[in-house]
């Protein structure tokens, strides 16, 4: 099998990655492509030591990783306790990258991005501190120079201010910008994007706005449009929830499309109304002549949401990045979104984390989201070359491994 995952719930941090990757080494061999280790903040203290000690074990061409408030695993969900998680691959070409951002009078400057790359990516897993690194502007930048591209991944969740979070590549831990990895040809990976939301009333083209505040929409106040579509559509129960923080607008992505339906809108939360001028305030922008439709929110519609999302996919192994705002915060029972995973792929290796902001494309771009479980499908391709994914050996030799090219990448 070319995935593997493995998680430790032990709370000494040299135990807890003993376990998870000697599990991951006895299911893939040693010297996969790709290694993904997510540690909750119990151990965040020692991420250095932990990818060191991965490495040491695995040999694989490249270690990603980083602190997070909560864990994914195979089976389950470990929320804000002790926790390593581990997810190994053989992927094909890839490679990783240290990514900064800044802003200058000209655009968006981004540092560490290979230009060219070596191969055609067909994927960019990214993991990023939410208070240094500007996700939103740099996925704009990334759909000028590498349209097409998915890109998905986590805003790291392992502290509440600047400086705080740790990511990793290799043993070599950042505090600020992001870390990834670009993957080329080799497993076929699909990206999807479940948004939880379920939409109501009918679709409307904003008429007034500015910035992220709107005031009209089809000619009429936006507080009265939504005012109208509640009254006519929801229950007493549903609008409950609405007024406790369920309710959201969908902004089409693409304007083209005739009809609309679920994976057509980019969710946005409405932050509060204003009864003197008829005007909402959302948490983005939205333009004048967006197509905009309001939507709810709730476990149930979330629930349901992740099933369709994952509806006839297939997968041999799967990485995770869900909303800190999920798990037990919202849905009754622990270990959700693991389970839905499981219920419509499969037991299939797999592994991430909790995240304050989730990476993923939603109608073919690539957006920040929150609320929301973002989930990478990796799917081996059928063997014509025997020697293309050789059996799991857990005998190899870690010295006898290599890279991209026979370059091993641990910075």
């Amino acid at each position: 099998m070319p995935f593997a995952a493995a998680m430790s719930e032990h709370p000494v941090t040299a135990h807890a990655v003993g376990e998870a990757a000697g599990s991951v080494l006895e299911q893939i061999g040693a010297c996969p492509d790709l290694v993904m280790v997510f540690v909750t903040t119990a151990h965040a203290g020692a991420l250095e030591a932990a990818a060191a000690a991965i490495e040491s074990i695995l040999a694989p061409t490249a270690v990603i990783g980083c602190a997070a408030e909560s864990v994914v695993g195979p089976h389950r969900e470990v929320e804000r306790t002790p926790a390593v998680s581990v997810f190994a691959a053989r992927t094909g070409p890839l490679l990783p990258v240290v990514l900064q951002t800044t802003a200058s009078p000209d655009g968006l400057t981004v540092t560490g991005w290979p230009d060219p790359l070596a191969f055609e990516p067909q994927c960019l897993i990214l993991l990023a501190d939410p208070f240094s690194f500007a996700a939103g502007a740099f996925l704009e930048w990334m759909e000028v120079r590498h349209p097409g591209i998915p890109v998905t991944g986590a805003m790291a969740s392992g502290a509440a201010g600047p400086g705080g979070n740790r990511m990793s590549v290799g043993p070599v831990v950042r505090h600020s910008g992001a870390v990834g990895v670009v993957l080329g040809p080799g497993a076929d990976v699909r990206t999807v994007v479940s948004q939880g939301c379920r939409a109501f009333g009918q679709p409307l083209v904003v008429t007034r706005a500015r910035d992220n505040i709107i005031f009209e929409m089809a000619g009429t106040p936006a507080l009265a449009r939504l005012v109208e579509h509640a009254s006519t559509t929801l229950t007493a129960r549903e609008v409950d929830v609405l007024e406790h923080g369920g309710l959201h607008l969908g902004r089409v992505v693409d304007e083209h499309r005739a009809e609309l339906g679920r994976g057509d809108f980019l969710m946005r939360s409405v932050l509060g109304g204003d009864r003197s001028n008829g005007a909402i305030a959302v948490s983005d922008a939205v333009p004048v002549g967006t197509t905009v439709q309001f939507h709810l929110r709730d476990a149930h519609t979330a629930h349901e949401d992740l099933h369709g999302a994952l509806r006839d996919a297939r997968a041999d192994g799967a990485l995770l990045f869900t909303c800190n705002g999920r798990g037990t915060r919202l849905f009754a029972e622990p270990h959700h979104d693991v389970t839905v995973v499981a219920e419509q792929v499969g037991t299939v290796p797999l592994a991430g984390c909790f995240a304050s902001g989730e990476l993923g494309p939603v109608g073919g771009r690539n957006f920040v989201h929150g609320l929301t479980a973002s989930v990478v499908l990796f799917t081996d391709p059928p063997v014509t070359d025997p020697l293309a994914h050789p059996d799991a050996n857990p005998d190899a030799n870690p010295d006898d491994c290599g890279g991209v090219d026979g370059v091993r990448f641990s910075s």
